[in-house]
């Protein structure tokens, strides 16, 4: 890496028998400067061509390969047999390139069988890329220009757990009610910093982090939520939120962190899960603290670690001092 290196000659790389890893990135490759040079290896499973100038896949990658990094390049076209010759793939990483819908239309993904990571963040896609594989566990496309989710593109994704689709330009009402039908095994979905006005409805129950920080949310409904029974995180940060709906998280018992800051709440939400161990509500309006909020009727105590209401307009006089009695232990409350 980091060198001048702008050829690669033929059969070179084939007599080293025994080379697993590779690592080529920040030189001066071409297309035309590494054709033909990695066929006839034999034990590679990583290869790294980051910050080069490649504008298409290696046509001759060995069949052993497992793990194949290509950022930073300008990649503008896969055929439908760009990774034909390594179809043993698990892991394709291709940020920051030149990527666009016609350039993955033919489907190259679609043939690898165990392929479970793929990176094609800070692209120039305008859709979910269709026909992906069915191993795929993890699908990162942050940072492009997708506005909408179809239909039945995740129809082959019944496997997927990550899905990053943050820093897109995607509103309500181009999610359509099947997009995420088939995604029954889906624990993380990052959709912040986007064009949402609301929390999308039909997400898999499977859910355990939830990311919208940076939309246009203005409110949370009852129901938006409340089926979510596995949530563990939820971020709400930096949107235009100004209300709550009483219990709107209520029976959310796996949730432990909530972010709610920097929006524009005048109340703290009622009924939060006793099971939270941090909740973010700083840089609001919020001016009263309900009685239900943190605690209920019954002596239940709360799990809460931290409480960081800092930067609202909380006076002593309209705070209800049975508000916070569930506290305990090493509890913390940021009121400054």
């Amino acid at each position: 890496m980091n060198n001048k290196i702008s050829f690669i000659q033929l059969d070179l790389l084939s007599e080293y028998i025994s080379l697993e890893f590779l690592v080529l990135n920040n030189n001066n490759l071409t297309d035309g400067a590494v054709e033909g040079a990695f066929e006839g290896m034999q034990t590679l499973t990583r290869l790294y061509m980051d910050e080069n100038y490649l504008s298409s896949i290696p046509a001759d990658l060995p069949p052993t390969l497992q793990e194949l990094r290509l950022n930073n390049n300008n990649i503008t076209h896969m055929s439908k047999l760009a990774f034909a010759q390594c179809v043993g793939l698990k892991s394709i990483s291709l940020n920051n390139n030149s990527i666009t819908d016609e350039s993955v239309v033919e489907g190259p993904f679609k043939d690898l069988k165990h392929l479970q990571i793929m990176h094609i963040n800070y692209n120039f896609l305008e859709t979910v890329p269709s026909n992906i594989t069915m191993s795929l566990k993890e699908l990162h496309l942050k940072g492009n220009r997708i506005t909408s989710i179809p239909d039945d593109v995740f129809d082959t994704t019944a496997e997927l757990q990550v899905l990053n689709l943050s820093h897109n330009k995607i509103i309500n009402e181009k999610i359509r009610k099947k997009a995420f039908y088939y995604m029954i095994k889906l624990e993380h979905i990052n959709l912040g910093y986007n064009n949402l006005s609301s929390v999308p409805k039909r997400l898999p129950q499977s859910l355990k982090t939830m990311l919208f920080e940076g939309n246009s949310i203005m409110y949370i409904k009852k129901g938006s939520i409340r089926h979510l029974i596995n949530l563990e995180q939820v971020n709400f940060s930096n949107n235009k939120i100004t209300a709550v709906a009483a219990s709107a998280f209520k029976g959310l018992s796996s949730l432990r962190h909530l972010d709610i800051s920097n929006n524009q709440l005048t109340e703290v939400p009622r009924q939060l899960p006793l099971t939270l161990q941090t909740a973010f509500l700083y840089n609001n309006h919020i001016d009263s603290v309900p009685r239900d909020s943190f605690c209920r009727k019954q002596r239940t105590e709360s799990h809460l670690i931290l409480v960081r209401l800092e930067g609202n307009k909380i006076s002593n006089s309209n705070i209800d001092v049975t508000s916070l009695r569930c506290l305990r232990g090493y509890q913390v409350a940021y009121f400054y």
